[in-house]
């Protein structure tokens, strides 16, 4: 038997039955069944008394008789029933889906141990679907009793929970010829780990509850290191490959704006990650940084100051962002603090004139255009650079792989990255899975900006909420209402943009209210988007398409229609358009009166913090890190044990560690990491084809 060999040739198996796992649970060979992790654990070595019962979630052992078994019909469902009784009281036990001749099988009036999960209903305690073992059958071993992830369908056709404990059974016997050891003495030391052949032993049968703790640890440490080394490899492999031009110098464009036109000091995240931007870029090597910051945390000012530091070298720099709102955006915002100087800027976009491309075209090849502010248009191929230094990617995530080749490839020497997101990733994934690029965190806000005081409203509050909008109207503010549809839907009784339209122009008839959605054109969006922003309208009604790249300092208030169907991360986006001038804001999640648990998370969340990083946290629990990421990639699905939300200490240590391990043996050819070497070749190179190591 090897890790390779398929499921039907394991005792107990055989084709059929081997053919109904891999439908139901993908299991295919040896190793599948090996990575076939239980999903909790009985402990047999503790017996309770019913007397001792009280609700909880853990499966629990008792031992007495079980009486008076019968069928019991209500309407056209069946159920099986029948009294469980030890010295202390009595209990229900109660099957709801059976085959015909369980009931001649339960053993009556005689001594037998029954486990599972207690159910508590009008204070009755209840087992459905006890586990039943007589009393002369009773196992000896005392082991933690593995719970396999297990199915109807397999119940039915006999692969229950005994079924896989005998075949799992079988496949452990054959640890020592399957199992090989992966990591070297000193790992094995400094992290006090057990064998890795007891490790998989102690995960399907636990000696006791301290050698499972040991086994647990031992195999998310293994998933967590060399998910780690692949990624660590693949950055070494980038900095080998990637010929980057230095920026040795700090000059006249950085220093003049620095020390005469900076409109407000810079927080001491921004100031660090500008150190290391700079380090970066000394080198002759090509920067590859993720930069993450919540909304309104500055981003766009480390941007700046980062292409000045490009221009001081002789370079220009693009800022691309995923579309005409957001560019249009950082490019007004780019100009208004480049005003005083000469500094040449521009914008490229879809509705670019033809005229004005020509213009850009020229200026860009001839080098007078130091800084180029767009959309997928700077990708085109007539568009080209005379030494561009610096690309910055808003929104990183927006765009795909292919088109931030065509990016790199407008410089014979590729140009320094940086992508920003200001879509906080909880710190465990962007350990994970920016590994190959180096991550900087601006986790301070401006001084003097006040946190937004969110609000939880149902309807029955909606005539408050609309007298409060009007307040601060008078005020001099303005504010958002966002619906999540465009259209009436047929099936879901939600507001909809078009009859919140009404309803708030007919509430706020004494002003101007404009509207935008993702339906309209380009020129009538920026139209909208302009009439509100210059303040000539006082209310916005919106859908998502103001989600990213929406700018206006004196909205004070937004509205959230129907919050209950809109994620986390995109009510904490939404959130971040107020707040953004000196007022004090407010965001109001309005919902309908029932609501889910999930909703009721994320709305409590909301009205709790600012913080997007803890806001990320919860909405990782809540959809998992493949939706978070916006893909499933690779790893995500593929971890057995290890849960990037509880484990992300163990992922902390591991990257540590990886880090130490490349900086000392890049190539891993020191004779005590060969055996890192040759398990990761053998399992994980395939997965990794930039990787050098041979």
């Amino acid at each position: 038997m090897t890790l390779d060999t398929p499921i039907e040739y394991v005792k107990g198996i055989g084709p059929e039955r081997a053919k109904l796992i891999k439908n139901v649970l993908g299991l295919s060979t040896v190793e599948d069944l090996l990575n076939f992790y239980p999903i909790r654990y009985l402990d047999k070595s503790k017996v309770y008394s019913v007397s001792q019962l009280q609700e909880s979630n853990l499966d629990i052992q008792l031992k007495g008789k079980i009486t008076q078994v019968q069928e019991i019909q209500t309407g056209k469902t069946k159920r099986l029933s029948a009294k469980f009784n030890d010295h202390t009281g009595s209990m229900d036990l109660v099957w709801f889906q059976y085959s015909k001749w369980l009931k001649e099988q339960i053993p009556v009036n005689r001594e037998v141990y029954i486990f599972g999960k207690i159910n508590v209903f009008n204070r009755q305690f209840s087992m459905p679907h006890p586990e039943i073992e007589a009393e002369e059958n009773k196992e000896s071993d005392t082991r933690l009793k593995p719970i396999y992830p297990s199915s109807e369908k397999l119940t039915k056709r006999g692969l229950g929970q005994k079924f896989f404990q005998n075949i799992l059974r079988n496949v452990c016997k054959e640890i020592p010829n399957l199992i090989e050891e992966n990591f070297p003495e000193y790992l094995m030391k400094t992290f006090g780990f057990i064998s890795r052949q007891h490790a998989f032993l102690n995960v399907h049968f636990p000696k006791d509850m301290e050698y499972f703790e040991k086994a647990d640890y031992r195999l998310k440490f293994e998933e967590s290191f060399f998910f780690q080394l692949g990624y660590g490899l693949k950055k070494l492999h980038h900095k080998t490959q990637s010929y980057g031009n230095p920026f040795p110098i700090i000059g006249d464009h950085f220093n003049n704006f620095y020390e005469n036109h900076l409109p407000f000091d810079l927080t001491n995240a921004q100031k660090k990650v500008l150190r290391e931007i700079r380090m970066d870029m000394k080198k002759p090597i090509q920067m590859n940084r993720l930069l993450q910051g919540d909304v309104g945390s500055g981003k766009t000012m480390v941007g700046l100051l980062t292409m000045l530091i490009a221009m001081d070298n002789g370079f220009q720099s693009c800022m691309m962002a995923p579309t005409e709102i957001l560019a249009q955006q950082h490019y007004n915002g780019i100009k208004e603090l480049l005003r005083e100087t000469d500094i040449n800027v521009r914008l490229l976009t879809g509705s670019t004139k033809a005229s004005e491309r020509k213009i850009i075209h020229e200026e860009l090849e001839n080098g007078m255009l130091s800084i180029l502010v767009g959309t997928h248009a700077v990708l085109e191929d007539k568009v080209k650079f005379k030494s561009l230094g610096l690309a910055i990617i808003d929104e990183q995530h927006r765009f795909g792989v292919a088109q931030r080749a065509k990016l790199w490839a407008k410089n014979k020497i590729p140009p320094h990255i940086l992508v920003m997101t200001a879509t906080p990733i909880p710190r465990t994934l962007a350990m994970s899975f920016y590994s190959d690029l180096d991550v900087s965190v601006i986790d301070e806000m401006p001084v003097g900006r006040k946190p937004i005081i969110t609000a939880h409203r149902r309807e029955k509050d909606r005539l408050y909420v609309y007298n409060f909008c009007k307040d601060e109207i008078k005020k001099g503010r303005q504010v958002y209402f966002v619906y999540p549809l465009i259209e009436e839907s047929e099936t879901l009784d939600y507001k909809n943009l078009m009859e919140g339209l009404e309803h708030v122009m007919d509430f706020f008839s004494e002003y101007n209210v404009t509207m935008l959605h993702g339906k309209m054109k380009p020129d009538e969006k920026d139209t909208a988007m302009n009439y509100f922003a210059s303040g000539k309208a006082e209310i916005m009604v919106a859908t998502t398409v103001i989600e990213v790249g929406v700018n206006v300092p004196n909205a004070s208030v937004m509205v959230i229609e129907s919050a209950e169907r809109f994620g986390l991360s995109q009510l904490h986006q939404l959130r971040g358009r107020v707040g953004r001038g000196a007022e004090q804001s407010y965001c109001i999640l309005m919902t309908s009166d029932k609501l889910s648990k999930e909703s009721r998370t994320r709305v409590w969340t909301m009205t709790e913090t600012n913080d997007g990083f803890k806001i990320s946290e919860v909405d990782m629990q809540l959809r998992g890190p493949g939706d978070i990421l916006g893909t499933q990639q690779s790893g995500v699905v593929d971890f057995k044990r290890l849960d990037l939300i509880n484990d992300s200490a163990i992922i902390k240590t591991t990257k540590n560690t990886v880090e130490k391990i490349l900086e000392a043996d890049p190539m891993l050819t020191r004779p005590d990491n060969l055996i890192i070497k040759n398990y990761y070749l053998r399992y994980y190179k395939g997965k990794n084809k930039w990787s050098k190591i041979s």
